[in-house]
């Protein structure tokens, strides 16, 4: 069944394509301590310097994606895109800092994606990232589904060299033909403040082999957090006796707001989530728990207020933080940690390869600036091939600023951004009834009216491809319209696709086609690529083209997350 027009209304006004506020900001905060009238950032608290009660001071990071130096970020403010520079690492070790000399009780958590997601990573594998977070002095950390990236061994010791502990309820040790062996983390902690405890229990997102390149984790069992988690929720609750209850969670915002729905979520508080960068403003209240999530790249910081009163906790307060680099200065220590860091690798890191007259984000859930970069790349590459795809990333920041040149510079290091993966171009064959069954099949992932049945990222990217589609129409029914090089698709017709390739596939898999035919490696990778295409064609425009088109939805759809109380801006 189709929307009529009421309820798409209804679903463009809950999109958020106009703004909100939400509390009075962190400025506030900043001034105050414990004891301090806090009547500007949260609600009461007058009435809590006066009876002296105790505030405890949870905030959490995540998705940061070694974003080490500040950067543009993207706004939806009155239908529009506005950008602001946002803080990297040694912005928010200012702000810890700040938080922990006026809240005595801070406790500071990061939910995933901390070693993915630049060229200094790859560079070192990650290791450049170690001595970064631990001069943070973050209290507990939680794996998130790019942990595996470098492989299950690194993941080990990477995240074995953070000194703060971490937890994961739902990674196993693989022993081999399917045999489960023990827990690769602790699945819980517990923070002991004021005499009360404050129950932490970590899950990850299940779906990694099937969303990362399979390779990655090998030796990984992953499990469903249904499996143990009511099991987990009653021994922090009765036998633990912890006073509240909160879920570190790396599944993506659909995927918890599914688990703030089970029964097997009663007795948690709140859902603390990540992996799908949403900016969860205020809480969303689910019928077992509440979810949020703070955005991705150091550019914003949630944080919870819980009052104590009597080892009670008798009032809770949540507000969704802005990073920005106009108010708050980087902290000496670790900028000596970042440059120190980057400096083998700073001539490569700051060379520009190429320039855009347009700026580049990834922010639409169906077409960006940047995966038309990649698609332009290799359609100019391989211009015989019917049909180029680019998968549906969600990380890298935007990128705005001029030089003086009047355009966009695209540095090496940006292009690391974006493709932290230098994965190589695969080629294959696949029949018109194929595409047809995929794009039905990647469409419900992004749009599923379960929120259980979406699969994490957004549309796949394509060109030479164009499809019309109704984004919430039941499942085999989606698209109306669909075209290959202008032309209605035949189903018995075969079809050349190019995208890149996934380490540990199979040869028939590309792009999660399957029974792709003679399907084989390029000798090029997408790196390579596109600096060959940057340098012969900068500066570029890449305007997205209307390969695929909601009939029900904006081109600037922001979130593929509907039917809750949610904004992203």
């Amino acid at each position: 069944m189709y929307f009529d027009k009421s309820k798409r209304r209804s679903f463009l006004k809950k999109l958020g394509l106009a703004s909100i506020g939400f509390g009075s900001g962190l400025y506030n905060t900043l001034l105050a301590s414990d004891t301090d009238d806090l009547s500007a950032e949260h609600p009461g608290s007058s009435e809590i310097a006066k009876s002296r009660k105790t505030i405890l001071n949870i905030l959490q990071t995540t998705d940061v994606h070694c974003q080490v130096l500040p950067h543009d970020e993207l706004f939806w403010e009155n239908n529009q895109a506005v950008y602001r520079k946002c803080g990297s690492y040694a912005q928010l070790a200012t702000l810890f800092k700040q938080e922990r000399k006026r809240y005595k009780n801070t406790f500071i958590v990061d939910t995933g994606d901390m070693f993915q997601g630049s060229e200094l990573s790859v560079k070192t594998t990650g290791k450049a990232l170690v001595p970064i977070l631990n001069a943070l002095k973050y209290d507990l950390f939680l794996p998130g589904n790019w942990e595996v990236v470098y492989y299950k061994e690194a993941m080990q010791d990477l995240m074995g060299s953070l000194n703060a502990p971490k937890i994961c309820a739902n990674m196993y040790h693989d022993l081999g033909d399917g045999r489960r062996g023990e827990l690769i983390f602790q699945p819980y902690y517990i923070w002991h403040v004021d005499n009360i405890k404050i129950g932490f229990l970590g899950y990850t997102d299940p779906l990694v082999p099937k969303r990362q390149s399979p390779a990655y984790s090998r030796g990984i069992i992953y499990a469903d957090p249904e499996e143990n988690l009511e099991h987990f929720v009653r021994v922090l609750r009765k036998q633990e006796k912890c006073a509240y209850v909160i879920i570190l969670a790396h599944l993506g915002l659909s995927q918890q707001i599914h688990l703030a729905n089970q029964p097997a979520c009663e007795g948690v508080n709140i859902i603390f989530g990540g992996d799908t960068h949403e900016r969860v403003r205020k809480p969303i209240v689910c019928k077992y728990s509440k979810v949020v999530e703070p955005g991705a790249f150091g550019s914003f910081v949630g944080r919870l207020q819980l009052t104590v009163e009597d080892g009670r906790i008798v009032d809770e307060f949540y507000q969704l933080e802005e990073v920005s680099t106009a108010k708050i200065k980087a902290d000496k220590e670790v900028q000596k940690i970042i440059d120190e860091s980057e400096r083998p690798f700073l001539d490569d890191l700051r060379n520009v390869i190429g320039y855009s007259t347009l700026p580049l984000y990834r922010y639409f859930v169906i077409e960006n600036t940047i995966d038309t970069m990649i698609l332009d790349a290799m359609r100019w590459k391989m211009p015989d091939t019917d049909i180029v795809l680019s998968n549906g990333f969600r990380f890298c920041p935007p990128r705005v600023q001029r030089d003086s040149t009047g355009n966009i510079p695209i540095t090496s290091a940006y292009l690391y951004d974006m493709l932290p993966v230098d994965s190589v171009v695969r080629k294959g064959f696949v029949t018109g009834w194929q595409i047809q069954n995929w794009i039905e099949k990647e469409l419900h992932n992004v749009f599923a009216e379960k929120a259980k049945e979406r699969f994490g990222g957004w549309v796949v990217k394509f060109d030479g491809l164009k499809v019309k589609f109704r984004a919430f129409a039941p499942f085999g029914s989606r698209v109306e319209e669909l075209s290959v090089g202008g032309k209605p698709i035949d189903p018995a017709k075969t079809y050349s696709v190019a995208a890149c390739e996934r380490e540990g596939d199979p040869e028939d898999v590309l792009c999660r086609f399957s029974g792709v035919k003679n399907s084989r490696n390029l000798d090029f990778t997408l790196h390579q690529m596109i600096r060959e295409y940057l340098k012969a064609n900068s500066p570029i425009t890449p305007t997205p083209k209307g390969n695929a088109i909601a009939l029900d939805a904006p081109a600037e759809l922001l979130t593929q997350v509907h039917g809750v109380d949610y904004q992203f801006n």
